[in-house]
């Protein structure tokens, strides 16, 4: 379980297609913000330094994960002592290009999620990743998911089971207003957190992105309640900075009728389901001779 509390922060910031270069001043200048605010870890949005492409051409704005990108932000994590997650199309040596997400340290350590769920415009272009990774770094545990990752429940369910404290959630979810998206939001990722005793931070990008998409601009940050800690609607750029505390995951973790994860029973949902035809006559066909002779036996007692 978490043992200390972490100041982190959200980005919600305009990522164009193709402007690695802006982008990563971008990065830059919300790092340093996130910094002077006492902030140890900042999430930025899916795909913030090459932009949300998925066409073709997102092979051709894809970097690697060890390119001079990379290792710009390895020196930018040292100079602020941030942890850094960010978002990119990623290009492998071998040619696979996925959309991924990495987390870097002041150490200079780095760690890369490749998004498992693919939403369907981007599944000719992408590949799906095939590893969950749960990270661990001061003291705390935590999961990133991408954007459409957060529609399918056991995914954050296995992340609670290795432990993680914290899912991050950078998003490049276009189309509405802030409040609307926010809203969409609300039906799933407060699930996320009340059902798995965890934190959910998530980010999404803002504006036109020079490819024909238009991003709304929210964040939302979850309590392992399930309910609001902060949420930026405004529609613009800006930054969420919040204490996740220890105490939050304790109270709900520490509460026997809170705390489900402990009593989920994995090998029960392993089993085949049975389907039961209930239009037959009892006793006709296999699923419902059971039943009939529990029944008889009552009926004699």
């Amino acid at each position: 379980m978490m043992q200390q509390n972490i100041r982190i922060a959200a980005v919600v910031c305009r990522c164009p297609v193709g402007a690695v270069d802006h982008n990563l001043e971008r990065t830059r200048h919300w790092a340093v913000r996130a910094s002077q605010r006492g902030a140890t870890l900042v999430c930025f949005p899916e795909m913030n330094l090459t932009g949300y492409c998925h066409h073709r051409k997102a092979r051709h704005y894809a970097i690697h994960a060890h390119g001079r990108e990379v290792r710009s932000l390895i020196q930018l994590a040292r100079e602020t002592q941030l942890a850094l997650l960010v978002g990119f199309a990623e290009k492998t040596h071998e040619g696979s290009l996925y959309a991924s997400h990495m987390i870097i340290t002041p150490q200079g350590r780095t760690g890369i999620y490749r998004k498992l769920h693919l939403a369907p415009p981007e599944a000719a272009c992408f590949q799906a990743g095939d590893h969950l990774p749960v990270f661990h770094w001061a003291g705390v545990r935590f999961g990133i998911q991408l954007c459409y990752d957060a529609h399918f429940p056991e995914l954050s369910t296995r992340m609670a089971e290795a432990d993680a404290d914290v899912i991050f959630l950078p998003h490049a979810s276009p189309r509405g207003q802030a409040a609307d998206k926010h809203q969409s939001w609300m039906r799933h990722l407060p699930a996320r957190a009340f059902d798995n005793a965890l934190f959910v931070v998530a980010c999404n990008q803002i504006g036109d992105n020079a490819n024909g998409l238009h991003f709304p601009g929210n964040a939302v940050i979850l309590s392992p309640s399930g309910e609001i800690i902060d949420t930026l609607l405004t529609g613009s750029s800006g930054m969420l900075v919040v204490d996740l505390k220890a105490t939050q995951i304790a109270h709900v973790r520490n509460h026997r009728m809170r705390y489900f994860l402990p009593n989920r029973r994995p090998a029960l949902y392993r089993q085949k389901t049975l389907t039961q035809d209930l239009d037959s006559e009892i006793g006709t066909d296999a699923a419902n001779r059971p039943y009939q002779k529990r029944n008889e036996s009552l009926m004699d007692s």
